[in-house]
């Protein structure tokens, strides 16, 4: 597969993935999603789950199976915000590895194109799921508001190096608002 390929999202949700609904979700035939968590469900520096994250899962658990694949090596973070999210969850990934995703959909017993792979980063997330044939969906970071002034130079680095290694940026689906 060509770089511009790997690093190419079916879909960019702009905003975070609390924007992410049922709705999109069954557009697009997913049955299933692997969430990454460090600044996709939770800010790097929180290890709890916000009472509207914990919202969002409960309203869309009720259309999709649902996992977390984090990077992240540390059990009681990453376990902690899982468990209080009542999903099943594994750590140390090492993406774009995938074998920790692989895990992910044996357990959630889809086939891989109904599984979206969602996450912030290009070179982890998106990469890993392209890599094993999963719909992509990337989403803005969440950050902890002493944060969110700075900018986000490891991601605006990726889209810079994705775009002179030929991916445009620019989602395979229509970029998605929520209304």
């Amino acid at each position: 597969m060509a770089w511009n390929n790997l690093l190419q999202p079916d879909l960019i949700l702009e905003g975070s993935v609390l924007n992410l609904t049922p709705d999109i979700i069954q557009k697009y035939g997913l049955k299933g999603l692997v969430l990454d968590v460090d600044e996709t469900l939770v800010p790097f520096t929180v290890g709890i789950a916000s009472p509207e994250l914990r919202q969002w899962v409960e309203q869309i658990r009720t259309c999709t199976a649902l996992c977390l694949v984090s990077n992240n090596l540390s059990e009681a973070r990453i376990g902690g915000i899982a468990r209080s999210l009542n999903l099943p969850y594994y750590l140390g990934a090492a993406k774009p590895s995938r074998r920790k995703i692989r895990a992910a959909l044996r357990g959630m017993d889809l086939p891989v194109h109904q599984v979206g792979m969602v996450g912030d980063r290009l070179f982890t997330d998106v990469i890993a799921g392209n890599r094993l044939g999963m719909f992509t969906i990337l989403v803005e970071p969440i950050v902890h508001a002493d944060a969110a002034l700075r900018s986000h130079p490891i991601r605006n680095f990726e889209v810079w190096i994705s775009e002179i290694l030929g991916a445009s940026i620019t989602p395979k689906k229509k970029k998605i608002h929520k209304s």
